[in-house]
């Protein structure tokens, strides 16, 4: 199972990958971080997509605690997995990270648009985030 440094490595390894973070949502603060940043500053990458992450986990037309079944019994709804955000350039991949404490981490994934897998992307850092370790 790997670590914060080792998942980091993983991710940029899918094709356009431009940089990364492991962020506390919490907090805004970057837990780690590789590649570039949008904005030159991974720490205020980090605040910042900490800001969007927490507005999505939050809200709760997307955490509602029941969801009603066909045959009118409830299950439990999933929690927020991902939060994709597309500019012009490239795509953010906001990935939840499920955890035994808080689960208040996620993976940030900054993706070139032209050289880029979206799906392949999405895909990868949910195999990522069930199998990193924080310790």
């Amino acid at each position: 199972m790997p670590g914060i440094d080792e998942c980091l490595l993983e991710v940029m390894r899918l094709p356009g990958a431009r940089g990364a973070a492991v962020v506390d949502w919490t907090s805004g603060l970057a837990l780690g971080t590789i590649g570039e940043s949008p904005n030159g500053d991974h720490e205020a990458t980090a605040a910042e997509t900490a800001e969007v992450a927490r507005m999505a986990a939050e809200q709760p037309v997307f955490t509602q605690a029941q969801a009603a079944s066909p045959d009118m019994s409830t299950v439990p709804a999933s929690a927020v997995e991902d939060v994709i955000v597309t500019t012009a350039p490239g795509y953010h991949i906001l990935r939840f990270v499920e955890t035994a404490f808080d689960s208040s981490v996620f993976i940030h994934l900054w993706l070139d648009r032209s050289e880029g897998n979206l799906a392949l992307a999405r895909i990868k850092l949910g195999e990522m985030a069930q199998r990193l370790v924080l310790a």
